[in-house]
This record gives C-alpha cells, structure tokens and sequence, in this order.
C-alpha cells in the first residue's frame, strides 16, 4: 500500500464530515433548491480547481500563484465550515446524551422547540466571522504592515551604541508579490523608521532567483546609515522544485546569493561582520539556516570563529528553533538572536498585552515576537511577505525596530 493512501483517506474522510454538517445546516435553514444546489457548486469548484492546480503544475514551476489562490480559496471557505462542523456537532452530542438519560431514566425528556433550526443559525453566524476574516487577510491583510518597537538593555553592551537602532525585516518571499504599489509602500515604511543598520534574515524567493527581477529597484531603495546584512531561509536554496540538473540548481543558488548585492544587501554565510562606532565595536554573526526538519547547513562555531567570548554579539539565524538548540545555552553567549520562517502561520489571533494564539505555536516554542531566557534575547519576526496561502488573518506582516540600550 502506497505511504500516502492512509493520510489521503484520513483527509477525504474529514472533508467529507465537514461538508456533510455543513450542507445539512443549509438544508435546515432553507428550502430553496437554488441556493442549496449553489452551495454544493462552489464547494465542488474550488476542490476542482485545486487538484486541477496540484495535478497539472509541474514541480519545476515551484509554488505558483495559481497555487496559492487555490489554497487561498479553500481555505477561505473550509475554515469557517469546520466552524458549522463543530457547532452542529455539538449539537448532536447533546442530543445524544438526552436521549441516554431518557433511557436511563425510563422518561422521556421534552426537546425543546426550534432548537435545530436555532443552533443552525448560530453556526452559520459563527462561521461569517472567519469567512471575513479570511477574505479581508486576503485583499487587505497581506499588506497590513505593522512597526513592533522593543528596547532592549544590555549591561555589557558597548557605550558607543547606546540607543543603536535596528531594523528587522524577514521572510519577504517575493515570488509572491502582484501589487508593486503596496510592496513600495511597506518599503518606504521601513525607511521611515531610520535605523542605524537594517537586517533581513531569510527567504528573499519562493524558490527561483529570478522571482526577485521586478523587486531589485524598490528593495534597493532601503537605506541604513551602518549598513545592511542579510542572511539565507530555507527557501533560498531552490529544494522545493524540480531541477533539470544538479548544475542547474546551483546556478540558480548563486543567482539568489546575487541577489543580495544588488539591493545592496552583504550576505553572511556562516561568517561575521564587527561593527564599528566610535572606536567601539560590536559583533554581527550570520549563518545559513539551520532548522529541525530543514536543511542544517548553518555553522555557528565557524561563523563565529576569531570573535571574543566578551564581544558583545548579535546572530542573525533564520529558523528559531536553532536558537533552543544551539544557541540559548551556548557559553559563548549570543545577546540577541534574530530569527523569521515562522511568518505566525500568516493566521491566528493577537490582542497586544492579553492574548495571542495561533496554529503555529504548536510548532514552534518560539514562533513570533521577543522572547527571554537569562538575559539573552531571541525576535521572532513575523515576515514582510506571505507563503502558499495569499493572505494574513490577525498575524500582520512585520518590521521590527530594536533599540539597545546599555543599563
């Protein structure tokens, strides 16, 4: 039996249980043929349509923006029937209970008049609020660009950069882009912020260098005063196509290395720069990406190697779990980690200083925002762009401005 007949299967089996309820909500809330029949042909055109995607999209093609429509698509409307699914069926475990205590108990207990049709209309009610959501992250939410502001104090930090200011952007997967407008204007936002240094820490590209060719002169145009440095995402390395060759695939590697340049970006690969102010100076640590279930072809020992143990150090590592790993404990103390790859999931729910949750947290320890353990930092930056699906839902695309403060 093939590896993937049992997860197909288990798949098949819950859509058809979610689509199932949700019909049967449609059906006890209207009597009209047409609009029943109307949503059975969307629910039909949208699976269509992503195994017409998934099915006649070579892998060579890398991730296209049919695909992420498809995905967007499904999931858009998917989500907000898991919301029926889980109220309806609620439903009918309660009902099922009744009936046992009736049993039980040799009585008959009363059902209460309308309740179907009621707790019908609630689930449909609950179901508009993701449907909403999900449209809105879609046509708004992926450009809702939001500046995260951190200060951050440090007792060995040099007295030259008291008040140094950084600015973090990550994850801008720019085989995604379609509205040149909005990129400029999430650009022009970072610029705004003047930092002395700005950092990028990984996923330039979907997959193929040339997915940077129409973003080279807007990106370029991001200034920083002490420079600006970059790192390499698990994307960057084109392992999720199909090449004709190995030789192919390395020309398109050295071509996303290129890119970096060209907007003017120096690109650390497992290596370090000192950053100089005043006669002072402080560490910048690249690595390539290290993450569990990716490529680990990050080396901190050699990107650090000739810094001082007393240095104070900044690491730019692209997947946050290397930070758990290797990073946190090392003895060499690493002050402040950045990190991307995350993006939140691009959904979830953040109510600043209360509450926040998403998927991706079951994932990741650390999957967005700043984090500390024994006064060394890690920021998790929640991406300036999006992946496979082509929107955010309340995780909005992310610049971070850091300001080190010495105590």
């Amino acid at each position: 039996m093939p590896r993937w007949l049992i997860p197909l299967l288990i798949a098949s089996v819950i859509l058809f249980v979610v689509e199932f309820y949700s019909f049967q909500t449609i059906k006890m809330l209207t009597k009209n043929k047409a609009i029943k029949w109307v949503w059975v042909l969307i629910g039909v055109v949208i699976y269509v349509n992503l195994f017409y995607v998934l099915f006649t999209t070579p892998r060579s093609a890398g991730q296209t923006k049919e695909f992420q429509w498809a995905v967007g698509l499904l999931l858009t409307t998917l989500i907000p029937k898991a919301f029926i699914l889980v109220t309806m069926f609620g439903e009918d475990v309660v009902r099922i209970f009744q009936k046992i205590i009736s049993y039980v108990s040799a009585g008959e207990t009363q059902p209460f008049p309308g309740r179907r049709k009621f707790v019908s209309q609630l689930a449909l009610g609950l179901a508009a609020l993701p449907f909403a959501g999900f449209l809105y992250g879609i046509i708004k939410g992926k450009h809702n660009y939001k500046v995260l502001k951190y200060q951050l104090s440090f007792k060995d930090l040099p007295d030259a950069f008291d008040g140094f200011t950084i600015t973090q952007i990550s994850d801008i997967h720019s085989g995604s882009f379609t509205n040149k407008e909005k990129i400029e204007y999430g650009v022009n936002m970072i610029n705004e912020q003047q930092s002395d240094m700005i950092l990028f820490t990984g996923d330039i590209v979907n997959n193929k260098a040339d997915e940077m060719d129409n973003w080279i002169d807007v990106f370029g145009k991001l200034k920083a005063p002490q420079g600006k440095y970059s790192i390499l995402g698990n994307h960057d390395y084109g392992d999720y196509v199909d090449w004709d060759s190995d030789e192919e695939k390395k020309k398109n590697f050295q071509a996303v290395k290129d890119v970096h340049p060209k907007i003017g970006f120096e690109l650390l690969c497992n290596e370090h720069r000192y950053i100089e102010k005043d006669g002072q100076k402080i560490a910048l640590v690249g690595v390539e990406n290290w993450g569990k279930g990716f490529k680990k072809d990050g080396d901190l020992p050699k990107a650090a190697s000739g810094i001082k143990k007393e240095d104070f150090k900044i690491l730019m590592t692209h997947d946050p779990s290397h930070w758990d790993a290797q990073v946190k404990e090392n003895d060499f103390n690493y002050h402040l980690t950045l990190s991307g790859h995350t993006h939140g999931l691009q959904m979830g729910i953040e109510i600043p200083g209360f509450f926040r949750w998403s998927p991706s947290q079951y994932v990741y320890k650390q999957w967005a925002g700043l984090y500390e353990e024994a006064g060394r930092f890690i920021n998790v930056n929640r991406g300036f762009g999006y992946h496979a699906f082509p929107g955010r839902v309340g995780i909005w695309p992310e610049v971070t401005v850091i300001e080190l403060k010495k105590v």
